[in-house]
């Protein structure tokens, strides 16, 4: 393979890695755009995700790579898979919001931060208790297809990423520019006394967000566990610190600058992991978010709401 066909290869698997960090960005970036609140929880809400998706599809019948869709079924057991999987992973959001984070909504410090941490670690070990610490082969339906691009290769699965992963993100994207409640959100994101005023019901719309960036992550849950054929109870930590780091990258708060954080650190972990090598990748990636972090904390778009302190 020639130097061009690797890194055509590695372009397309960073594309493939970059759109679930992107989805899982984004639920960072809706939370913390209204609250101004880092959601570690959201790490393993991800985690949780992709075992909701694996169970659904193995009650379609579907396990290890032993069933194999096309057309029209394929196409209903994945949307059904992805709706069930985003609303059960946007329940847990409500839920982690409602019990933990709104009692503590006036309360000024870390203390709701502190909050996550311990939500999100006890997610990670109800799963570990419950469901073990092998990991699990992940169903997957899909064909083995795939296109040969010169000595690079362009698989089903990839597509099926990138297709998903964008109608996801532009649909996040007009609800939050175009409907009446992404306004609402866009207002108490920008002032959330002001927006009270007017009449929008705050509350709601932080539900509203939680709901939604939890969503997005079981989504990325599910395009976890198609893409590597896998899922365990610690797949959460990393790829929620790297989806993070996409998050600040793009400028945390900011929606559009989530979706092209995530691009850009999918597509240095995989050229990383083929040069230098995959030993190198966490030291570049985490040593991008420093740096970001040392000299251009708003990130590379900059927050669409000012700072509400």
């Amino acid at each position: 393979m020639t130097t061009f066909d690797l890194l055509l290869q590695q372009t397309i698997n960073g594309l493939s890695l970059g759109a679930m960090y992107a989805l899982l960005a984004l639920g960072f970036t809706l939370v913390y755009g209204i609250l101004e609140l880092i959601n570690f929880s959201h790490f393993n809400v991800f985690m949780v995700g992709s075992f909701i998706a694996m169970y659904t599809l193995q009650m379609f019948g579907i396990s290890g790579q032993n069933v194999i869709l096309t057309g029209l079924p394929l196409i209903g057991v994945l949307l059904m898979a992805f709706a069930a999987t985003m609303l059960g992973s946007g329940l847990i959001g409500v839920v982690i919001e409602r019990v933990s984070l709104r009692p503590l909504r006036n309360v000024k410090g870390p203390a709701a931060m502190i909050t996550t941490i311990g939500v999100s670690y006890i997610l990670f070990n109800i799963v570990l208790l419950t469901i073990g610490a092998d990991s699990k082969n992940f169903p997957n339906p899909l064909p083995p297809a795939q296109i040969d691009i010169g000595g690079a290769v362009l698989r089903l699965r990839e597509v099926l990423i990138w297709a998903v992963s964008f109608v996801l993100m532009l649909g996040l994207y007009y609800f939050v520019q175009k409907t009446k409640l992404g306004k609402a959100m866009r207002a108490t994101a920008q002032d959330p006394e002001a927006a009270r005023m007017m009449g929008v019901e705050v509350d709601r719309i932080i539900v509203t967000a939680f709901f939604l960036g939890s969503a997005l992550a079981g989504a990325g849950g599910m395009i976890f566990g198609l893409y590597y054929n896998f899922t365990s109870f610690i797949i959460g930590f990393t790829a929620g610190l790297r989806a993070f780091t996409a998050a600040v990258l793009g400028g945390i708060g900011n929606v559009p600058g989530a979706m092209v954080g995530g691009i850009i650190i999918g597509l240095i972990e995989a050229m990383t992991g083929q040069w230098p090598g995959t030993a190198w990748s966490d030291v570049i990636i985490f040593g991008i978010l420093v740096l970001v972090l040392v000299f251009r904390p708003a990130g590379l778009f900059g927050r669409l709401a000012p700072n509400k302190s």
